[in-house]
């Protein structure tokens, strides 16, 4: 017997057999991105490994790298603990996810999953099954109206689910923000729940875009009063109000809480994407912002 003929007597069962012509293959259907199945990570067993995972590393690790400061939680205390909610942020590192998970107001933070971009953090089996797992996190497009995606969404929404997502889509590159998108804004208006803005200072110092390892610093929570959609008000409108109402907590958090009321009654917010200028300029700009004295505080890592 010739080696080709022992080849292909040999290659089933070690490999696939051939289809013939007149039979339909069967289309496996896809299991990464918007496609990757998250509904084993809300099951008990990975509820409890995730409240483990998130006591034991996830809680030292903030405390050490952020030394998070929480302002504004009087503005929430009027809610029904019941209630879902859809929280929003700024997002300008990875260290913000983990931030907030662990300093969201527990009545939600105990049944909270994560819009994460499909793209990014379900582009394989292993990568999906480590986001799922450790975020609650599920499969969002970020490039196009995905209707898959917030129907998912709005599913967990109505069966009690708090959500966090960033509107901007992505990290900043720079440290200023973007155009905040429209899903927040029609998730809050097809389940009817509120939206909470959340302004997060601080991260874009300690592990920006493009950096691997932080180093560690200080970081603050701004949370605003929720924003309701108003009668009528289309998904684009909402989003404005939302992106402005992060912006106004952003002016508070850079100043103080009088003058940036006054400048949100007066329309003169300063925009969260900064000035319309080269990159020197945007980012001498930027470092002029933090704390409102241009030097951003930055702590070592502890002594051993």
């Amino acid at each position: 017997m010739t080696p080709k003929q022992w080849a292909r007597r040999m290659s089933f069962p070690l490999r696939s057999p051939s289809v013939p012509a007149s039979v339909q293959p069967k289309v496996e259907p896809p299991r990464t991105g918007v496609d990757f199945e998250t509904a084993w990570a809300r099951k008990p067993a990975a509820r409890i490994a995730r409240r483990v995972l998130h006591e034991v590393v996830v809680e030292p690790v903030v405390r050490v790298v952020a030394d998070p400061t929480l302002r504004g939680l009087d503005r929430l205390e009027h809610l029904d603990a019941d209630q879902p909610l859809i929280f929003v942020a700024n997002h300008h590192s990875h260290v913000d996810t983990p931030l907030l998970l662990r300093r969201l107001p527990k009545p939600w933070r105990t049944k909270m999953f994560v819009g994460a971009a499909a793209d990014y953090f379900f582009p394989n089996r292993l990568a999906g099954t480590a986001s799922a797992l450790a975020l609650n996190a599920i499969p969002i497009e970020r490039t196009k109206v995905n209707r898959r995606s917030a129907m998912h969404a709005a599913s967990l929404i109505d069966a009690g689910w708090s959500l966090l997502i960033y509107p901007e889509g992505g990290r900043s590159p720079d440290g200023w923000g973007q155009e905040f998108k429209g899903g927040a804004a029609y998730l809050a208006i097809r389940c009817e729940v509120p939206v909470v803005p959340v302004y997060v200072a601080g991260t874009d110092r300690i592990m920006p875009k493009g950096k691997s390892f932080p180093t560690p610093g200080s970081t603050t929570l701004t949370f605003g009063p929720p924003v309701h959609a108003q009668p009528g008000e289309d998904a684009r409108r909402m989003a404005q109000r939302i992106e402005q109402a992060v912006a106004a907590l952003a002016d508070e958090a850079t100043s103080d809480w009088w003058q940036a009321r006054r400048r949100a009654h007066a329309g003169t917010t300063p925009s969260l994407s900064g000035p319309d200028a080269v990159s020197w300029r945007r980012a001498w700009a930027k470092s002029a912002s933090r704390n409102g004295t241009g030097k951003p505080t930055r702590r070592r890592w502890p002594e051993l």
